[in-house]
């Protein structure tokens, strides 16, 4: 098993596990930043180096259409899309989870309008939090290749069959250039294995209704055995990142823990500001302050046990959201892991900073703020601020 190491960036490097895995058909509409994923897939197809479908119709609320339509057909499906373009597919994404389609989704994630923005935050993938697809996030390029083709195995277990957004940060990882490794071809398409569909439209000997009538005689079983999939995958999930990591090394869980083996204080925050924090709890730990990082992978279903058991220890955590739910009490990830807690006898003071909106940068300095308000609740046991901002001007 040959694998190789080339210099891609985040957008080529989803586009690499693509080629490899040949879906049968790639549906999408090219939106900035995730305009290059497609671009590449074109290129591939022209080249001769896929043999499916590439299907590019004349906007994102088509593209997931034609993903629907070939998934149910039978055909082992993907697409990608970031920002406006997510918003415009949301009727569809609901559609594909209902109908426990296994598509697999790229989201770059990107801020949504008003005010127009290109850069990245979380509030276009947050923002379809419940419309039952399975959401994973990535730190860096290669997380974004491992990811991509987990994503396959994971949507078409036959427990789960739900669909999958593999979010990686626009601009932030899709435009920069990292060193991976990437994989062998025929090693990939062993991993991720031949598609069977449980139903297609095209096989005439065994009949059945896709999308039909549903009214309050039976509408409340088929959304519960939708649900089904959504709550199984997190078997999945943990199957499947383990066997990754014994066949190509690189282990994959729910969340990945730095240095907080004997922490006293952590971060939690997800994607790319993963890694800048790591540098900040490195600095920190050299002045002999205990500090810690959780990095969640997994968002949806959210791994409520198992964020609460490794959290419970800590005498204070901060949650950090690149997205805002306007009139909640905090963001996204804050609200998932604050309940999360509500269970334990033993539970740390938690708060929340939202950051990064539209790009807005993160940096070590940030993080070292952080840790400073978190020592501050830990001393006094008091949270003066549930809620608030890193690096706004008010």
């Amino acid at each position: 098993m040959l694998s190789t190491r080339k210099t891609l960036n985040g957008n080529q490097s989803i586009a690499e596990a693509v080629r490899q895995v040949d879906p049968e058909v790639i549906g999408a509409y090219p939106i900035t930043p995730s305009t290059a994923i497609i671009e590449t897939i074109a290129q591939f197809k022209a080249d001769g180096m896929i043999s499916g479908e590439f299907v590019c119709p004349e906007s994102e609320h088509s593209a997931m259409s034609v993903c629907i339509g070939a998934s149910a057909a039978g055909g082992r499906v993907m697409t990608a899309t970031a920002s406006q373009g997510l918003v415009l597919m949301y009727e569809m994404l609901y559609i594909a989870a209902g109908l426990r389609l296994p598509i697999v989704a790229a989201v770059v994630n990107r801020a949504l309008s008003p005010p127009i923005n290109i850069h990245c935050d979380h509030s276009d993938s947050m923002g379809g939090r419940d419309s039952g697809w399975i959401q994973i996030y990535s730190e860096n390029c290669q997380e974004a290749y491992d990811n991509f083709i987990q994503a396959f195995r994971i949507a078409e277990h036959m427990d789960v069959r739900t669909p999958v957004i593999v979010g990686l940060d626009g601009f932030i990882i899709s435009h920069s250039m990292e060193v991976i490794q990437v994989e062998d071809d025929e090693a990939v398409r062993s991993f991720v294995g031949e598609f069977t569909p449980l139903h297609s439209l095209l096989d005439t000997e065994k009949r059945f209704s896709v999308g039909p009538l549903d009214f309050t005689d039976y509408y409340f079983e088929h959304k519960r055995n939708q649900l089904e999939g959504i709550e199984n995958s997190t078997q999945a999930v943990a199957a499947v990142g383990e066997d990754f990591g014994r066949i190509f090394g690189r282990k994959y869980g729910f969340f990945e823990e730095y240095r907080t083996d004997d922490a006293e204080l952590c971060i939690l925050v997800m994607s790319s500001a993963a890694g800048t924090c790591k540098d900040a709890v490195d600095i920190l730990r050299h002045k002999g302050k205990k500090v810690g990082l959780i990095k969640p992978r997994l968002f949806r279903p959210f791994p409520h046990k198992e964020i609460a058991a490794a959290l419970c220890p800590f005498e204070a955590v901060a949650v950090l959201d690149r997205s805002v739910s306007p009139g909640s009490f905090g963001g996204p990830l804050f609200s998932e892991v604050r309940s999360a807690l509500y269970d334990c006898e033993k539970r740390p003071k938690i708060v929340n900073y939202i950051y990064g909106l539209g790009g807005r940068d993160i940096k070590v300095e940030h993080f070292l703020e952080v840790a400073g308000k978190l020592e501050a609740i830990a001393d006094t046991g008091k949270i003066e601020e549930a809620c608030g901002y890193i690096n706004l001007r008010e």
